[in-house]
């Protein structure tokens, strides 16, 4: 292994020469990375040079605190350094947010104004919910002319019933007053609803009877559910057919009213033959098979006449069972005591009721529930409440869907306000 030795820096010349008695002295080696440090450039110089301008312009300065809020300055001046039409644009930005923002206040403003003032003058127990279309608003008000206004009032009283629901959507509405912020009044031009009489708010309002109502094709209403009567909860079944009625009501022709009195009898209000107090058909059977029962009705000779019993087979019916079994076996015996109409009966003969199996007490309260009180106390009838000022609002089709009775509502020139 050989020893290290050094390499000289340079050889020397022929005409250096080397004193022996001169002491050695070892030059520095070639360093190449300081070549290539030599070519770049020194980034301290800049920031030295930075430095010592500051120092020479502010030498004479007095001394400050430092100013640690570098950034924001350089924001500023990044906002300062955008060109002419970004600043612009900028600008206009911010403008078109403040006019939309002062555009929808305005637009809110006059909503609420506009719902508290139907409130009043409707005599609404609610506001109602108003929504002013089209955009921008303010270019509108200047105009004093709306494109279009929808108008929800919720729970609109109607006689013995009240509205589910009155929508409607204004056009070409005409404002009165000198901005959104004092407005007094408007004038619609046209307006296109409609109102809902919901079934859920009958079943409730009219619940007292514990009576529902619910659709059956396209203009019919089932109601059924019990009827308390003289203590007694009797079956209640009626059909009611919905039209029009005149310009703003609606009117219900009730049929077919019946109230059952269990399996033993059946009541119709009204004076035909057919309607009254009737034995249903197992009521006149049960009469039939029971003997007591069949002496008791053959017992008065009003209904014996009526029952078409000759006055011999009467007698000879009351003495002998047999006799009575060849009378009440007959086919027509049950037919003819089902068209007994036993209130009649029962106003000569007050105990026949009891003696068939009735309350007496039931009589009375059945001849209160004639046909006018029993239609009033089922009827699904309307009528829209008058608006204010001039103008006309009518009623159009009526309709029954699963939820309830939809009718479609029209008007013109209608105004509001002063």
């Amino acid at each position: 292994m050989r020893s290290p030795h050094r390499i000289a820096a340079h050889a020397p010349s022929e005409s250096e020469e080397i004193s022996p008695h001169q002491p050695y002295v070892e030059t520095s080696r070639h360093n190449p990375y300081e070549e290539l440090g030599a070519l770049a450039p020194n980034p301290l110089e800049e920031f030295l040079k930075e430095d010592s301008e500051d120092g020479e312009g502010k030498a004479d300065a007095p001394w400050e605190p430092p100013n640690h809020r570098r950034g924001s300055r350089r924001r500023r001046n990044r906002f300062a350094g955008l060109p002419l039409a970004a600043k612009v644009v900028v600008a206009l930005a911010v403008a078109a947010a403040f006019l939309v923002l002062a555009d929808r206040w305005a637009l809110l403003y006059a909503e609420h104004e506009a719902a508290d003032k139907l409130k009043d003058q409707l005599d609404l127990s609610a506001a109602p919910e108003v929504d002013i279309e089209g955009f921008p608003f303010l270019t509108q008000v200047l105009d004093q002319r709306l494109d279009e206004v929808k108008v929800t009032v919720p729970d609109v009283a109607a006689d013995r019933v009240s509205l589910a629901k009155v929508s409607a959507t204004a056009t070409d509405v005409t404002m009165k007053g000198d901005g959104p912020t004092s407005l007094t009044g408007a004038v619609i031009g046209r307006m296109r609803g409609e109102v809902l009489l919901s079934f859920d708010d009958l079943n409730r309002e009219l619940g007292a009877s514990q009576v529902t109502f619910t659709g059956h094709g396209r203009d019919k209403v089932y109601a059924r559910g019990t009827l308390p009567v003289a203590g007694h909860d009797l079956k209640v079944r009626a059909d009611a057919r919905i039209e029009r009625n005149g310009e703003r009501g609606v009117a219900t022709d009730i049929d077919r009213m019946r109230l059952d009195i269990g399996d033993m009898a059946t009541y119709r209000p009204g004076a035909r033959a057919s309607e009254g107090l009737h034995l249903s058909r197992t009521g006149a059977r049960r009469v039939a098979d029971e003997s007591s029962q069949a002496k008791a009705l053959l017992a008065v000779p009003e209904i014996a006449r009526r029952l078409g019993v000759p006055d011999g087979a009467v007698r000879e019916a009351l003495r002998s069972d047999a006799k009575l079994n060849d009378v009440t076996g007959s086919p027509e015996f049950v037919d003819d005591v089902m068209r007994l109409n036993l209130i009649d009966v029962a106003a000569g003969h007050p105990a026949l009721l009891k003696r068939l199996g009735l309350d007496p007490a039931l009589l009375k309260g059945l001849d209160d529930l004639t046909r006018p009180v029993l239609v009033d106390r089922l009827s699904l009838s309307f009528e829209l409440p008058k608006l204010p000022g001039e103008g006309a609002m009518r009623l159009q089709g009526v309709k029954v869907e699963e939820d309830g009775i939809r009718v479609g509502v029209e008007g013109y020139g209608i105004g509001f306000g002063t």
